[in-house]
């Protein structure tokens, strides 16, 4: 890891090096969760695909350093965060067009365009249920107040013929992310994701098809970790988890 001269930013590694991401040091610093967004995405060379609250790039990115020739956009609120992304895709010569925007008030041009593959990480939690984190950018990233609803209704918009929504989101609000879906997109897979086996599941990828008539399917859990609890001060990710994190491999949502 190296810091920059303000020392307000770190270079961080992701997919074994492949990626060098700045983040801000202090603030919503990108982790494991926006990865495991970019591996479940059945992304083909020449798709585009565009990624509402970007951050600083990495599910965009990450998707980039594994599928070749794709047309990434993504739309970021945070003009900080949007400058990294933008930095970020510079750096690694990856084609990126980061547009600084609320994406309830998306460019004129945007609305007009739709994409092989829309990707997000909301907001884990509701504004409306929880405190502000004394970090204006970590409160945007982990609240906001844009409901989720809102961001499902204007993906769903985005998405071209037989396309796909992907994202990720806590377990606790997959009822209002399906909700939201109603009418909109079809063929829903949801893969829950739990830290070991014999833990309940935290966290969820969903996907969902323009057109699709297929029924809902519930896939087998994404387990991050072997054993039962944290042993030693290494965490052992499984050869699945291992695999997307280090080397950048699909995640298939269902196998």
């Amino acid at each position: 890891m190296t810091l920059d001269a303000s020392d307000d930013l770190t270079c961080d590694d992701f997919l074994g090096g492949k990626l060098r991401i700045w983040q801000p040091r202090v603030g919503y610093r990108a982790g494991v969760d926006p990865v495991v967004l970019a591996a479940s995405v059945p992304a083909k060379p020449g798709d585009a695909i565009l990624e509402l609250g970007c951050g600083v790039g990495v599910a965009s990115l990450c998707i980039a350093a594994r599928v070749p020739d794709v047309a990434l956009t993504g739309v970021e609120v945070q003009a900080s965060y949007a400058a990294l992304a933008q930095r970020n895709a510079t750096e690694s010569a990856i084609a990126f067009d980061v547009i600084t925007a609320d994406l309830r008030d998306l460019p004129a041009e945007l609305r007009q365009k739709r994409f092989a593959h829309v990707i997000m990480n909301p907001p884990y939690f509701d504004r409306s249920e929880g405190t502000s984190a004394s970090d204006a950018g970590r409160d945007m990233a982990f609240g906001g107040d844009t409901p989720l609803s809102d961001w499902i209704t204007i993906g769903a918009k985005r998405v071209g013929p037989r396309g796909y929504l992907t994202l990720i989101q806590r377990m606790e609000r997959l009822p209002e992310v399906l909700s939201a879906l109603e009418g909109r997109l079809g063929a829903i897979v949801v893969r829950p994701i739990a830290g070991r086996a014999a833990r309940a599941p935290e966290l969820f990828v969903l996907q969902a098809r323009q057109e699709g008539r297929a029924a809902f399917r519930l896939a087998p859990s994404l387990v991050m970790h072997v054993g039962d609890s944290h042993q030693g001060d290494r965490e052992s990710y499984t050869t699945e988890v291992r695999q997307a994190l280090r080397n950048g491999e699909e995640l298939p949502i269902l196998r």
